[in-house]
């Protein structure tokens, strides 16, 4: 079976995957409604705290539960209440469900907590960011009869790690903020005691505050140079390292730059773009903070789902022209 060429004219390396059968069960474990209601989360608040005030009846880990039930199966509020009910009473289990109008007002300020497995070591990490879509028509509508109405998207950061291919931290934005300009608060929402050993991202990043950033964590960014990039001054933050990229990339070429820094592991990103985009390409919530609390429960799934096994994929000897 041929294979589509790369860049450089050379058919793609054949890829298996080493542990299938894990790997397969895996995949089936991802379909366990247990997932999003397990019995041992705590599920409703203390009563009597001393505070002033009306006491919330549900913990934060309950509004999350069911909000994970609304955007895994692309649920509205009311349907959500219902399939939280329906599983807790199959279940057996002596809890209350939060109502629709409890579900949207708390995850306005709902704090969603994405679960990341420590690991020993530095991570390598790699920033992108992709769109997701909130008002607007489908894109096989606007390429058949043309654009009618106007469409907006989100921009979401995204923070990976490149050995684990989870989600430590993400950020939403609209248009009018660069790519480079919101590094510094994704690295912020990582632990302060985290090692970070190699930062990788795109064009986008090649500026001061993110080589700044970086160097305050301790961690070494690696980034292609933008167009017409140009040499820094030797006293600013970065400017060896990026000089030095210049210089390889100018006289070695970008592709050789490219496997000599590891930036060719920048591709990472769009593996984990794609698993984003398949819980839905566009967000069921209008307001802005609820947009971020859902893309938060989306990158929790991602987690979630890493942790159950992840494919072993290795490649195979390159097939010959």
């Amino acid at each position: 079976m041929s294979k589509a060429p790369t860049q450089d004219g050379h058919p793609k390396a054949r890829c298996r995957t080493r542990n299938w059968c894990e790997y397969d069960r895996a995949l089936i474990t991802r379909g366990d409604l247990t997932v999003c209601i397990s019995p041992d989360v705590a599920w409703h608040a203390a009563k009597g705290t001393g505070k002033r005030g009306r006491l919330p009846v549900f913990l934060d880990a309950a509004i999350q539960c069911v909000l994970t039930l609304k955007v895994l199966y692309r649920l509205p509020l009311r349907a959500a209440q219902g399939m939280a009910r329906s599983l807790i009473w199959l279940a057996g289990l002596d809890r209350l469900v939060p109502h629709y109008r409890t579900l949207s007002r708390r995850q306005h300020s709902l704090k969603v907590a994405i679960s990341c497995h420590a690991r020993g070591g530095p991570l390598p990490l790699v920033i992108d960011s992709t769109r997701l879509k909130m008002l607007g028509e489908g894109e096989w509508k606007v390429w058949k009869h043309g654009v009618d109405k106007r469409r907006v998207w989100r921009e979401v950061h995204l923070v990976i790690d490149a050995d684990s291919h989870e989600v430590p931290a993400v950020e939403m934005t609209d248009h009018r903020h660069g790519d480079g300009e919101i590094v510094p608060g994704l690295l912020a929402q990582l632990h302060p005691e985290e090692q970070i050993g190699i930062i990788s991202g795109d064009g986008a990043d090649d500026t001061r505050g993110v080589y700044e950033a970086s160097a305050a964590r301790g961690a070494a960014l690696v980034v292609p140079r933008r167009h017409n990039g140009k040499p820094w001054k030797v006293h600013t933050t970065g400017a060896v390292e990026r000089n030095e990229s210049l210089h390889a990339i100018e006289h070695l070429g970008r592709r050789f730059w490219k496997r000599w820094s590891g930036d060719h592991r920048r591709s990472l990103s769009e593996t984990v773009m794609s698993r984003l985009k398949r819980l839905g390409e566009r967000l069921s919530a209008r307001d802005p903070v609820r947009q971020v609390a859902e893309v938060q429960i989306r990158c929790a799934i991602l987690n979630t789902f890493n942790a159950f096994g992840m494919p072993d994929i290795v490649a195979c000897t390159r097939p010959k022209r």
